[in-house]
């Protein structure tokens, strides 16, 4: 079986190579060269929520917001947050309603080494909102927790940029997810040992409140 670590280098490898090749024909000195992450899985063929289904359309968009994003607002130097608004089109959502669902409009998939139900990604929400966390290649490098062998390989293909996270936004500001609020609280996050008793039913009935309506979507 194929490791999925290398699975998801050589999907980023070729996708760089294409951009490189498409950046050569068309605008080799201003064009970004794109590759994704091993940590985001929005452009694989099957996924777990945000999902881009239009890859051309999208990295173009990206481009041309990435030539006009202001970079004094980066928290960290070469970290960009940049809002596609144009480009919602080129995603499915991350997230569906729960209303009127049966078993049967659910998927069974692994994610973070944990089994788990999905909605299946036809029920997906139509997303009013898209932002993407792309870092330069020397801002990725420097990530203390990157792995040197994809650096390197994204250096080969001379790569200008690394996409992070694509975010397509749906429905209500999401909250915590009820494992994550419990694993915070049972010392995955020191800051949680700041939280009040209150602070922490608040959270708790949002968090409750999201989850009973809302779902994650998978291929």
């Amino acid at each position: 079986m194929t490791d999925p670590k290398f699975s998801k280098l050589d999907h980023a490898m070729t996708m760089a190579l294409q951009d490189a090749e498409a950046a050569q024909a068309a605008a080799p000195s201003t064009m970004a060269i794109f590759a994704v992450s091993k940590v985001c899985g929005a452009l694989d063929r099957t996924t777990i929520g945000t999902k881009v289904v239009a890859i051309t359309s999208f990295t173009t968009a990206l481009d041309d917001a990435l030539k006009a994003h202001d970079r004094s607002k980066d928290p960290v130097p070469g970290q960009h947050f940049v809002m596609l608004p144009n480009a919602v089109h080129t995603v499915s959502g991350g997230i569906g309603t729960r209303d009127g669902r049966t078993a049967d409009d659910y998927v069974v998939r692994m994610h973070r080494g944990r089994c788990d139900a999905f909605l299946k990604r036809q029920f997906a929400a139509k997303p009013t909102g898209l932002a993407v966390i792309v870092y330069t290649i020397d801002a990725y490098a420097a990530d203390p927790e990157v792995d040197a062998e994809e650096v390197a390989g994204f250096r080969r293909m001379q790569v200008t940029h690394v996409i992070v996270a694509v975010l397509a936004f749906a429905g209500p500001r999401a909250p915590l997810s009820p494992y994550r609020f419990v694993s915070n609280l049972a010392g995955g996050n020191n800051e949680a040992d700041t939280w009040t008793l209150e602070q922490i039913r608040s959270m708790a009935r949002d968090i409750k409140s999201y989850d009973d309506a809302w779902c994650v979507v998978a291929d």
